[in-house]
């Protein structure tokens, strides 16, 4: 019996990979990774310009791996919540 052979597909991968910033809003935090996100503003950090992604959490500034409780509601999604279920509150 012959072990089947698999193939990989090509040009199934994206040819647009950059250098892009990210930068947690939070803390001010910027890291630097490689990523085909799209981005219309850019940074200029460390000398260099960078296409910028703005987050509103990260790894510097989310509660898992920092340890400490923060409460992040930018888009209002708790009131939000509590807005829509505050009828059937006892």
């Amino acid at each position: 019996m012959q072990p089947q052979i698999f193939k990989m597909r090509t040009d199934i991968h994206p040819d647009n990979y950059r250098l892009v910033a990210f930068k947690d809003m939070s803390n001010d935090d910027i890291f630097i990774t490689k990523s085909t996100v799209n981005s219309k503003e850019t940074i200029d950090f460390e000398g260099v310009e960078y296409p910028l992604v703005k987050l509103e959490i990260s790894r510097t500034s989310h509660p898992y791996y920092t340890g400490k409780s923060k409460l992040v509601d930018s888009a209002g999604r708790i009131d939000k919540f509590k807005n829509k279920y505050s009828k059937y509150k006892k």
